[in-house]
């Protein structure tokens, strides 16, 4: 169901590839938590849409609310429930938003060998 992915390899991609591999990784990650959480809504292309259209507005509230749906995943699979959504937020300001996605994906591997 959910494919575990090593985080130094997809940076690394994320880089010689010039967020090439970065966009993919955005939108395969959303999905993967959209799935966990249970939420169907919550889509990656969707987000990389709406991000798009809004010049990148939106990445602060995907960052919000994919630290929800994380915690939700968590909940629901009776693991200990980290809300890093204000942490995810922070680091989105801060222009590090490649350290929220391997932070997300931490915990996606985590819950994938649950």
């Amino acid at each position: 169901m959910v494919s575990q992915r090593s985080i130094a390899l997809a940076i690394v991609l994320s880089l010689i590839t010039f967020g090439i591999y970065g966009i993919y990784w955005f939108i395969v990650l959303t999905n993967e938590v959209g799935r966990l959480s249970g939420d169907r809504e919550f889509t990656g292309g969707k987000h990389f849409l709406l991000t798009l259209i809004t010049c990148g507005i939106w990445g602060f509230i995907w960052a919000y609310q994919i630290g929800q749906r994380v915690a939700g995943a968590q909940y629901n699979r009776g693991m200990r429930v980290n809300d890093n959504s204000v942490l995810y937020l922070i680091l989105q300001f801060f222009g590090l938003g490649i350290v929220t996605y391997a932070l997300v994906q931490s915990d996606v591997n985590n819950m994938a060998d649950a």
